[in-house]
């Protein structure tokens, strides 16, 4: 799936799409399967699946991705706006059209980053007006899921949960329990029921499944799904639920998409090209991403580290996130590569880099050995058994760089099990104040070098719509100088 220069459509009229929000009460409770399911099941029956995932998450949204056939777009009040997410959302609709909108939540349904709970699930489904089908995990409960599941709908009685799906059930005693329970007790209709699944047909790391370019079986862990759902939810009444979701109204602003304001695109006397550095290491870029570079005006040029053997022309280069420990040694293997980027970031380049991708600018990755990398920046890493930085994230750019003017403040998130183990420049090399969040080293994140910029900090372009506009312009004058 490529990136795509279709712009949003904002029709002033309200759109009527079925949708629905599969939440669960923790992390780990099956969702994810369980959406990935769904969502494969009615691409079976021939409907049009929008999927969307709450949070700033990658790997999940791929496996959405890869079950839709389609892109999978975040929805995240954190990181963007609730009027910038709304207006996403309804434009995505307006300008796709699918027949269904399934949303994957993420956490326990309530869960958010205060007592409030702001950023929860459950304000997203209220904020897009979607009702909600719980996942329940059943391992050693009965009929305490149905006094679980009233406190839930009690909680909050704006957020619409009209039905829950069983998981991980141990017998038909087990679902009769359950299922009798939860529609006398609770009033909400059991729209399935499903039995443990074998975990050789979902392989997790780190904090959810793994990356679907990593998983050889990928074609075979969806169609599991999706058989599993199919023969265990009733999908009518699914639909049905989704169906009677209501109308969403357009929002206040009509008049641009959501991707142009806060400054104008970027003029250029042509399309610049930038590269995406994208392949089985490197695979984290929110669709938003992409497209908000191509609006800008950009051509966006897939490359490989591991496969190409240098760097092709390009006007900049952007490197997402990823995984390059799990392919350090191809990665240090293809020296002309490495050589290629150190020499064009060296000539001014310009280069945005988060997380794997500034792994990849650093001078060695070190596992069980030493592997090289790329050396623009004098940066050792290492890696963790546990987390070293997870979670939301708040920037205070305090330095000059090319990128983010001096005073601006950004929000985005950081995941990473590497650690620095060697930092070899000066406290004015990083441009972030952590103001949340940990950052490269002495919470501070940033590194900028002539042209490059590297950091932990992953942005989305909904909620920082000058970042492409900014690249793309730092593309035009390096295809340009003078």
């Amino acid at each position: 799936m490529q990136a795509c220069r279709k712009k949003l459509s904002m029709p002033n009229r309200p759109v009527d799409t079925p949708r629905i929000l599969i939440a669960a009460l923790r992390g780990g409770s099956g969702k994810t399967v369980i959406s990935i399911g769904i969502i494969a099941a009615l691409s079976q029956r021939q409907k049009t699946v929008a999927p969307f995932k709450k949070g700033p998450d990658y790997i999940d949204a791929g496996w959405l991705s890869m079950a839709a056939g389609r892109f999978c777009y975040n929805l995240d009040h954190f990181l963007a706006s609730s009027a910038d997410v709304y207006r996403a959302f309804y434009s995505r609709l307006a300008a796709e059209r699918p027949e269904i909108a399934v949303i994957e939540g993420n956490r326990g349904l309530y869960d958010g980053l205060d007592a409030e709970g702001t950023t929860s699930t459950a304000s997203l489904a209220k904020l897009i007006r979607t009702p909600v089908v719980l996942c329940l995990d059943c391992t050693k409960s009965t009929r305490t899921m149905a006094a679980v599941l009233l406190g839930c709908l009690h909680f909050d009685p704006g957020v619409a949960v009209r039905g829950v799906i069983l998981n991980r059930v141990a017998g038909s005693r087990h679902e009769r329990i359950l299922r009798t329970s939860i529609e006398q007790h609770c009033g909400v209709p059991v729209l399935g029921a499903i039995p443990k699944l074998d975990p050789e047909d979902f392989p997790e790391r780190h904090m959810g499944l793994i990356p679907t370019p990593e998983h050889t079986l990928v074609n075979r862990a969806i169609e599991t799904a999706a058989l599993t759902v199919s023969r265990h939810v009733d999908l009518d009444k699914l639909l049905q639920t989704a169906a009677d979701a209501g109308p969403l109204h357009p929002p206040p602003e009509v008049s641009k998409p959501a991707a142009d304001r806060g400054g104008e695109t970027a003029r250029i006397l042509r399309p610049v090209k930038i590269g995406i550095i994208r392949d089985s290491a490197f695979q984290f870029y929110y669709p938003d991403n992409l497209q908000a570079l191509e609006e800008a005006g950009a051509e966006l040029v897939f490359v490989s580290p591991v496969s190409d053997k240098a760097l092709p022309e390009v006007d900049a280069l952007y490197i997402g996130g990823g995984f390059p420990e799990t392919h350090a040694a191809m990665l240090a293997e293809n020296s002309g590569f490495r050589s290629s980027l150190k020499s064009a970031a060296e000539a001014g380049l310009p280069i945005y880099a988060e997380c794997g991708g500034l792994m990849y600018l650093g001078e060695s990755l070190v596992l069980e050995e030493s592997y090289p990398m790329t050396g623009v920046l004098p940066i050792v890493f290492g890696f963790s058994q546990k987390p070293q930085g997870h979670g939301y994230t708040r920037v205070f750019v305090d330095r000059e760089n090319p990128y983010y003017p001096v005073g601006t403040q950004l929000r985005g998130h950081e995941f990473h099990y590497s650690r620095v183990l060697e930092w070899k420049g000066t406290a004015d090399d990083m441009v972030f104040a952590m103001q949340k969040g940990k950052g490269i080293v002495n919470r501070r994140d940033g590194i900028c070098r002539k042209n490059v910029l590297a950091t932990y900090t992953h942005v989305h372009a909904l909620g920082i719509p000058q970042w492409a506009r900014v690249l793309v312009q730092r593309a035009a004058a390096h295809a340009s100088p003078g």
